[in-house]
């Protein structure tokens, strides 16, 4: 037991001194490369910027780009918080384990003098499972990410409330899970938030009408911008949508009071820079008035324009939208 913990400090050790030999090597060509562009705002905007790792999945994934230059990357194009999405580690966590994965995220976070505000966890089981035991072994599953965001002194975690989308069914299931989560979560000053990211969790009144049953302080949402789609083609989570909600807007508002992150999604933008689908001033207005100053996230989804430039797209939207308010 020794000579394992020995090692993996070892291996965390070469990793981040590694990543530090490497970041510091490239950060002229960084910063040559991906400039981020200049805004000139009257006033700082009411909220922070973060950069979710979605935004730049192409790149991890298909590109052989290392994620753990996320933090590095965020910098370059002008946000102060990192959102990570656990999924995009899948290959170092089972090459290194998690705990060196997390020790070297931290180490480049703080390198690059960022915060970390949030883990988005898929792939962990479904939280609404009308089986107790699917759903409780789903809430174990997520524990080592709640563990992983304290550790990295993230303030949330993601969650999905997949599992059914028979409305009587899921109402008591994912009430049972998010309340086991959010109890465990609680022992370590970590949120656990619910995202309209499909099937009911994109019912805004359900989740926030489930949200409310468990009423506890450290459970509560993260509005995304898209994400309406309630039912897909043939039952899928992913895939073809049949059915939108029917006021994303609305949607949003009714979110907004259990918020503790926002989510500000992109497809595409008009040649005024305008997100085609989305009326970013008015949802802007929203968030504003429902009191939030926290981080909001930039995930750029689109396929058109490349990650970087659908990144930097959204950001210059987001701070267009926000002077306008001011």
């Amino acid at each position: 037991m020794t000579l394992n913990l020995y090692n993996k400090s070892v291996i965390a050790l070469v990793i981040c001194s590694f990543l530090l030999i490497l970041s510091c090597k490239d950060n002229k060509k960084v910063a040559a490369n991906d400039e981020p562009i200049a805004h000139e705002i009257a006033e700082e905007p009411f909220f922070k910027l973060s950069l979710a790792q979605w935004s730049l999945h192409r790149t991890f994934n298909d590109e052989g780009v290392s994620p753990f230059k996320f933090a590095e990357m965020a910098k370059a194009h002008g946000f102060e918080g990192l959102e990570y999405v656990n999924q995009i580690y899948e290959n170092q966590i089972e090459a290194l384990g998690i705990d060196t994965v997390i020790d070297s995220l931290m180490v480049m976070s703080q390198l690059h003098n960022m915060s970390n505000v949030l883990i988005m966890v898929d792939g962990e089981g479904d939280l609404a499972d009308p089986s107790e035991k699917v759903r409780d072994q789903a809430v174990e599953n997520h524990k080592k990410w709640i563990d992983a965001a304290q550790k990295l002194g993230c303030h949330s975690i993601r969650v999905n409330t997949f599992g059914t989308n028979d409305p009587e069914l899921w109402l008591p299931s994912v009430v049972d899970g998010l309340k086991k989560l959010s109890e465990y979560a609680a022992t370590k000053n970590i949120n656990v938030l619910c995202e309209n990211h499909g099937w009911l969790s994109s019912d805004a009144a359900k989740l926030v009408e489930a949200i409310n049953q468990v009423n506890m302080e450290n459970c509560g949402t993260l509005p995304d911008f898209g994400n309406w789609c309630v039912k897909r083609k043939e039952g899928a989570k992913w895939g073809e949508c049949e059915e939108v909600y029917s006021d994303k807007y609305e949607g949003i508002k009714m979110m907004l009071p259990a918020a503790k992150a926002v989510s500000a999604k992109s497809y595409d933008f008009d040649e005024e820079g305008n997100e085609t689908t989305l009326d970013y001033p008015r949802i802007l207005k929203l968030v504003k008035d429902a009191g939030y100053t926290g981080f909001i996230g930039v995930e750029y989804e689109g396929k058109r324009l490349s990650e970087k430039e659908g990144i930097l797209a959204t950001k210059a939207l987001l701070l267009k939208a926000a002077s306008g308010l001011q």
